[in-house]
């Protein structure tokens, strides 16, 4: 991958999109953890030079939402309003339409009480094909009730159309290992709800775990997609994932700072993926190019860091 393209310039790749480092068309549904080995990374196909791939908390407070303009806020418990703010995309994002017409859809139909949005992420972008993760919490709710969406979407002229909608189907709660206890309470790792039932299901490995309660210990996380509602292939080959085997996790926000947004600063991006190679990742993608065969980068990282364990 070029590291000589800045993450504005990728807005210039208009409909042209490299394919996404998580999952696969045609669209498939969840995979189940134990299924064989995965390789991830960006899809052998590209149509452009690419950017760079990719708890529960003891309170409710700890479980971001956000705001009409995409920042976070604590997920609420008590309600103000009848409804949560429609999420909005960052005009940095590499595809906000997509984004925005994913949204629209699940904010509508999930009815009452209705869904806060939590992050919204790509699954995977291509020039005409969308997977694009919607991440919430339940309006009103605690923190731990939620699912994440794995929404579909095809592409004509200027407009995404929803073709389909995935739920997220975590695991039965288990007795938790010692490394999942200190991921749930570690007030530093903030989970949404499906990635907290990740954990606590007992299907996510230690080697994840642990890497999470390393980088915690330097950095205030913000975790997107664990095992449940991620699509099981890489976005446009039929390699597997290793999300839906709890082998992976994706982050959204670091430091407080959402991977997307253009003020973010790039080093606390790149030291954080260097951060996560640290852990043992084999496989980390983000919205920069960094030097080393554990590195990539594409459009479809372009809004949050992933990380891939091999064990």
């Amino acid at each position: 991958m070029s590291g000589n393209w800045g993450r504005r310039q990728v807005l210039a790749l208009g409909a042209v999109m490299a394919t996404a480092g998580c999952v696969a068309e045609p669209p498939t549904r969840q995979g189940t953890a134990g299924a064989a080995r995965s390789t991830e990374g960006p899809a052998a196909t590209t149509t452009a030079p690419t950017l760079g791939e990719a708890g529960p908390t003891t309170a409710a407070s700890d479980t971001p939402g956000t705001t009409a303009n995409g920042t976070s806020t604590p997920a609420s418990t008590s309600p103000s309003s009848a409804s949560p703010p429609l999420w909005q995309p960052d005009p940095n994002d590499v595809s906000p339409e997509a984004k925005a017409a994913a949204t629209r859809h699940i904010q509508g139909l999930t009815g009452q009480p209705p869904a806060e949005v939590i992050d919204v992420q790509y699954g995977g972008i291509l020039a005409n094909q969308a997977s694009v993760l919607v991440v919430t919490h339940q309006w009103g709710a605690s923190a731990a009730t939620g699912t994440t969406y794995d929404v579909r979407l095809v592409r004509a002229g200027s407009s995404w159309t929803v073709t389909d909608v995935l739920p997220s189907h975590p695991g039965a709660a288990s007795a938790p290992s010692a490394a999942a206890s200190q991921v749930l309470a570690n007030p530093a790792i903030s989970l949404p709800p499906a990635a907290r039932a990740d954990i606590a299901s007992g299907v996510v490995h230690d080697t994840v775990l642990k890497a999470m309660l390393t980088l915690a210990q330097s950095y205030r996380i913000g975790v997107s997609v664990v095992r449940s509602g991620h699509p099981t292939y890489v976005f446009g080959t039929s390699r597997l994932s290793d999300h839906p085997f709890g082998r992976a996790f994706d982050t959204w926000r670091i430091n407080d700072h959402p991977v997307v947004a253009a003020a973010t600063p790039r080093t606390l991006i790149t030291g954080y993926m260097e951060a996560v190679a640290d852990t043992g990742s084999y496989n980390i993608g983000g919205p920069y190019s960094l030097s080393g065969s554990a590195f990539f980068s594409d459009p479809t990282h372009h809004d949050h860091v992933h990380a891939g364990y091999q064990r």
